[in-house]
């Protein structure tokens, strides 16, 4: 890129809103976070559009306060059961037959696999090329100054609901901002927690929020298939919450603490004792849970590590990552992700995911976290941040004109001859001047 641009990126969670002011040019110069608990939003969507409309002018106003700058475009995440995906030909004439594959043939091959069917109630959000086809050679992936007759493109075309989509403009609109984008959370995430490598083998891409899990499958470098499912690491609060008997609150806070300590609790100290009584003394130690800093208003105080690890989280793990297994069969392209699986968003952090959906899916299993970043990064340089981050990835890549929400774009006024504009207000002024 030529020049540094400010890029904002919002992303709209079930538990959180988190909005991060960039400045984009070889690597994304982060200069202003901010996270706030997220309010009339269930499952990815908006259901209370007032509070929802607090909550995100709460977490740009701190974000700004942070960077200081202000903000006027921002790019969106969208998530819910709402979003659906498929794939898609286009096939068009190339404009001059003795001549070269032009960007405005690229456009029309687009726009032609664009033309499909869909209800009323659902728009296109993304139209992904996965490979150009010209006269029959194929796995192109960029066709531009090739000779040819005939050129095809085959594309994934992510939808969303129409409602969902409204709902989003019109809180960012109460607001005070313009939306420049909205992307489907899983894609967000996948363009920064992925490498290029893993996207070329072909890799499963997991991002695990709090209400729902959102899925992006790479087959030859591009994606080739997304869904949602209503399901997510809020799931595994609510087990907690009963199966303690304590409030949701406290039962994210035992959550969260279970999972930071993972690594304290394999990493004890063995010491120098007698190897039976050690043993037998580490695996008490190991598996009693001392609770008593969190100050919980239960007054829970110790728990067994392994009743909440093996008989409440790891069921629901199992559960969640079984159906992100019938859904990477359902997609086709189960035999073509030797890459194997990476697992980002808030819920990779919770213990015994890795393991898991290494147990339930057979692949190798990473977690994905954001990448090539500087600036204001030490809280951020986490999975719970890859969308994020990855909005801004995208805000980056892609101009405001070309990429406003909902298929609409501003018409080009280069030729449009503004010499004489001057005079012509001057004189329509004097017509009402009696």
């Amino acid at each position: 890129m030529n020049e540094a641009k400010i890029v904002v990126g919002v992303d709209i969670g079930t538990s959180k809103i988190v909005t991060v002011i960039t400045k984009v040019d070889e690597s994304i110069n982060v200069l202003g976070v901010s996270e706030v608990k997220s309010s009339g939003i269930k499952k990815g969507q908006i259901v209370n559009i007032e509070e929802a409309v607090i909550a995100i002018n709460n977490s740009i106003e701190s974000a700004e306060r942070m960077a200081g700058t202000s903000v006027s475009r921002v790019i969106s995440s969208i998530s819910g059961i709402n979003i659906e995906s498929q794939n898609s030909r286009g096939v068009v004439a190339v404009a001059q037959p003795e001549g070269e594959i032009t960007p405005n043939d690229v456009g029309r091959v687009v726009d032609a696999a664009k033309a499909i069917s869909l209800p009323s109630t659902r728009e296109i959000l993304h139209v992904l090329p996965r490979t150009y086809i010209v006269d029959g050679q194929e796995g192109i992936k960029d066709p531009v100054g090739m000779t040819g007759i005939r050129l095809e493109v085959e594309t994934h075309i992510i939808t969303a609901g129409t409602p969902a989509l409204r709902n989003l403009e019109k809180a960012f609109s109460e607001v005070g901002v313009d939306i420049d984008g909205v992307v489907f959370s899983g894609y967000a995430s996948s363009l920064s927690s992925l490498s290029d490598t893993e996207k070329e083998l072909g890799v499963v891409l997991v991002d695990l929020g709090a209400g729902t899990t959102d899925i992006s499958i790479y087959i030859d470098g591009s994606v080739a298939y997304s869904s949602v499912l209503p399901i997510g690491a809020r799931h595994i609060t609510n087990d907690l919450a009963i199966g303690l008997r304590i409030s949701l609150e406290s039962a994210e806070k035992v959550k969260l603490y279970l999972s930071n300590t993972k690594k304290q609790n394999i990493l004890l100290p063995e010491g120098d004792e007698e190897e039976g009584t050690g043993r037998a003394k580490r695996e008490l130690r190991s598996d009693e849970l001392d609770l008593t800093q969190l100050g919980l208003p239960e007054q829970l105080n110790k728990v067994s590590q392994k009743t909440l690890v093996e008989g409440i989280i790891r069921p629901r793990l199992n559960e969640i990552f079984t159906m992100v297994g019938l859904e990477i069969k359902k997609s086709g392209f189960g035999g073509q992700t030797p890459a194997g699986l990476v697992i980002t968003g808030g819920g990779a952090r919770t213990i015994g995911a890795v393991e898991a959906a290494k147990r339930m899916l057979a692949m190798p299993v990473r977690v994905g976290v954001p990448e090539n970043m500087k600036g204001i990064i030490d809280e951020i340089q986490d999975s719970a941040y890859s969308t994020v981050i990855g909005l801004t990835v995208y805000g980056s890549s892609v101009e405001a004109s070309q990429n406003l929400p909902f298929g609409v774009s501003i018409p080009n006024l280069s030729n449009i001859n503004f010499g004489n504009l001057p005079k012509k207000i001057v004189e329509l002024i004097k017509s009402f001047i009696p």
